[in-house]
């Protein structure tokens, strides 16, 4: 079983993944581990988060063939989770933690 810290990665911030119509219906991605299964996804998020997810959906990429001068490589393969939220709870990856000011 893995670590709830090994399940996710990073969250995926992009213009598309932040736009108002995902907040509208709650959901949020992540890129996770390429072993994780929705379950592990479910579990991660209810985890760090605090908060109770409705269904996860998730999809594996490949990496593509990419060229860099003479030689030929190729970008790591990597899987994106859509965690979609129940009603009335919400993730804020922008919040400030309560920093008390000294004086």
């Amino acid at each position: 079983m893995l670590n709830v810290y090994d399940v996710i990665k990073k969250p995926l911030i992009t213009e598309s993944t932040t736009s108002s119509e995902n907040e509208m219906l709650n959901k949020y991605y992540f890129i996770v581990n390429t072993k994780a299964t929705k379950v592990d996804v479910k579990d991660a998020v209810e985890k760090m988060f605090s908060v109770e997810v409705g269904s996860v959906n998730t999809m594996l990429y490949r990496g593509k063939p990419k060229r860099f001068g003479l030689h030929f490589s190729k970008r790591q393969n990597y899987k994106k989770a859509v965690v979609t939220l129940k009603p009335n709870f919400k993730i804020d990856f922008y919040a400030e933690e309560d920093l008390e000011e000294e004086e």
